[in-house]
């Protein structure tokens, strides 16, 4: 009876029952205020150590005994490796042979030239034969200095056969084995070291023009966490001709294992300041044009229009937004999927995950 009731009212009145209308959904809603931002760009970046010598021997020969291994620290003036020497050695001992020769005449002829001038005062020798007493003296005083800087000589050429660290540091890897021979270019190892690092980075001609004495610079681990931060100190006049691009350095003290001639990845902080920024979520792109629900009151209810906006650039969750948005406006970020322009809405606030990156969070072109 209650359906034919039914169907006899619509056969009346001709229409069907209108829908209710569905209850206004539960939106999260975040109000925009600018925060602050920084444009930066990442590149790869080289290590230096100024710090950093090659070593090479001064002398040939073959190497005769290795006192250090890779990796080990050492002193100024630590012994690095030997090389044969036994020539020189005999050298030496031939050089303080002649030079205690030497010595002995330069010893016989000043007792003759004092007896000689004993006898010329007693009148018992002629002057000439004094005076040429006076000169073999003076002959062998010459001869006996000449054998004393021949000795000095092969005892400094015989301490260029122990090769000695010209620098603290780190030793590199040896590059020779015992019985090479080592000629006078032949690099032995290094030695570097890492206390105070330089790192390199080559970066386009146009964003060079950018940078500062103080423009901040980054060296990031592999997940993009900060290791250390410097300023730059120098950037290069002219381009590589090679890459274009200018070479840019920063220099920082290595208190995080970083090892000269690494390769790291760099970033460079070109410009900070304070921006609107939108979650990346909350932007909806229909024909190419971004938009946000942007909320508002109307009639004494909350509901949502769409604000075609411009976007700058991406951060790591939000993106800059450069026009379309206000201070203060308040914009949907969840459920966007179920939200129509003047769709009623239920505001709540949105939860600290959906809030853009924070302070300091880079801002990458």
């Amino acid at each position: 009876m209650v359906t034919v009731a039914a169907l006899a009212v619509v056969a009346c009145d001709g229409k069907a029952p209108a829908r209710a209308a569905p209850p206004p959904r539960e939106v999260e809603v975040l109000q925009m205020q600018p925060t602050p931002v920084r444009e930066t760009a990442e590149y790869l970046g080289t290590l230096l150590s100024r710090q950093s010598v090659t070593v090479m021997p001064q002398v040939a020969g073959y190497v005769f005994k290795i006192h250090v291994r890779p990796g080990q620290e050492v002193k100024a003036g630590d012994p690095l490796l030997d090389v044969d020497g036994r020539q020189e050695t005999a050298a030496l001992d031939s050089a303080r042979a002649q030079s205690n020769s030497a010595a002995a005449n330069l010893e016989l002829a000043r007792q003759t030239l004092t007896r000689t001038q004993a006898l010329f005062q007693e009148g018992l020798v002629s002057a000439q034969e004094l005076d040429s007493t006076r000169a073999q003296a003076q002959a062998a005083e010459a001869a006996a200095r000449s054998a004393s800087a021949s000795v000095t000589q092969a005892r400094v050429q015989l301490q260029y056969f122990t090769v000695q660290a010209p620098i603290a540091g780190k030793v590199g890897d040896v590059l020779v084995r015992l019985g090479d021979f080592a000629a006078s270019n032949t690099p032995l190892t290094t030695i570097a070291l890492g206390e105070v690092l330089e790192v390199s980075v080559g970066v386009p001609p146009d964003r060079a023009r950018q940078i500062t004495p103080e423009t901040p610079v980054e060296v990031l681990d592999s997940t993009g966490k900060v290791r250390v931060s410097s300023k730059v100190f120098f950037v290069a006049p002219q381009a590589d001709p090679r890459t274009q691009l200018v070479d840019v350095k920063a220099v920082f003290k290595n208190e995080v294992g970083l090892r000269p001639s690494e390769l790291v990845r760099t970033r460079v902080v070109y410009r900070t300041g304070e921006a609107l920024q939108i979650p990346a979520l909350a932007v909806i792109r229909q024909s190419g044009q971004p938009f946000v629900y942007a909320v508002s009151e109307k009639d004494g209810a909350t509901v949502v229009q769409r604000q075609p906006i411009t976007l700058g650039a991406l951060g790591a969750t939000s993106y800059v937004v450069e026009a379309g948005l206000e201070p203060g406006t308040r914009v949907a970020v969840s459920s966007l999927q179920f939200l129509r322009d003047g769709a009623a809405i239920l505001p709540k606030p949105a939860p600290t995950a959906q809030l853009p990156a924070p302070p300091g969070a880079p801002i990458t072109r």
